[in-house]
């Protein structure tokens, strides 16, 4: 498996799909040309197909390592995403990572798929989905997941890792046993962070894994300029209506960068910016992440 080796906080930026697709591509260059390490793209329903955009996004650069979270298991057969995965991965070696999870549990039952026991269905899931990845030929008869004698015929070169995503106890558990890196929710207050990394250091565990081995992702959102408290409030309240305390990052790039360094006593070990909405100048954004705050980063 290509493990995670950096020495310090990895630093990216979040293409947020309330931006139309046509947005992503100088937002992936100037990420790019700013030295960042990634560039995520969301798969929310109904928006934005999270495949399309980071084949895309491959495509245009040359260096930057392209995340997708999350592919939805209840949305996508098992057989389909292996060979999506696997396929990315072979034109681009090494710079695509993947994640999948639960999904948004209304949007499935939009789309018929919710399951009962979506922990059963996630489990069955990532297992089979990493024997296909691992060129192993696969019969299993799951609860939810089926195949008969199915093998990719490209499968990766290598063992690429398998990311999971989720945000209650028992998935974050299940993240760390079962995934070579994990993926946390958007808009989490520090607290939550620092809680949703001790889960997931549970699960690494029991598989006797070692928790520096197992990258952790999270996503915050940020802001700089006199008004980016209110811009950073008014872009949590989209996402969370329960919050009693501010969440978010704010100030110039000292600031932001001892914010993010704080995060890595949690466990976190990549940092995703994920701008405000209002955002007016997305690229020039980009670029100052990369030359301003990422040179910070311990």
């Amino acid at each position: 498996m290509r493990g995670f080796t950096m020495s310090r906080m990895r630093l990216g930026i979040a293409f947020v799909p309330t931006s139309p697709p046509e947005a992503l591509k100088d937002l992936a260059m100037a990420a790019e040309s700013a030295g960042l390490d990634d560039l995520w793209v969301w798969e929310d329903c109904f928006k934005e197909s999270g495949v399309a955009s980071a084949t895309a996004a491959l495509a245009w650069t040359a260096r930057l390592r392209v995340g997708l979270g999350l592919m939805p298991a209840p949305l996508r057969n098992v057989a389909m995403t292996a060979m999506e995965i696997a396929t990315v991965d072979r034109l681009f070696p090494g710079r695509f990572v993947a994640g999948v999870g639960h999904g948004v549990q209304e949007w499935m039952a939009q789309t018929g798929s919710k399951a009962t026991s979506p922990m059963t269905l996630l489990t069955e899931y990532l297992d089979a989905l990493r024997a296909l990845l691992g060129g192993q030929t696969v019969t299993t008869h799951g609860e939810y997941v089926h195949l008969d004698d199915v093998r990719l015929t490209w499968s990766p070169d290598s063992s690429i890792p398998l990311f999971v995503g989720g945000a209650g106890p028992r998935t974050l558990r299940l993240s760390g046993e079962l995934g070579d890196g994990s993926m946390l929710t958007a808009a989490l207050t520090d607290g939550e962070i620092e809680e949703a990394c001790g889960h997931i250091r549970t699960g690494v565990s029991r598989r006797n894994g070692s928790p520096a081995a197992h990258e952790i992702v999270a996503t915050g959102i940020v802001a700089t300029g006199s008004d980016a408290r209110a811009r950073v409030d008014a872009e949590a309240a989209l996402w969370r209506s329960d919050l009693s305390e501010p969440i978010g990052y704010t100030g110039d790039a000292q600031q932001i960068a001892a914010s993010i360094n704080r995060l890595a006593a949690t466990g976190i070990t990549t940092f995703v910016v994920q701008p405000t909405a209002d955002e007016p100048d997305i690229t020039g954004f980009a670029e100052w992440l990369g030359r301003s705050v990422l040179p910070l980063l311990d």
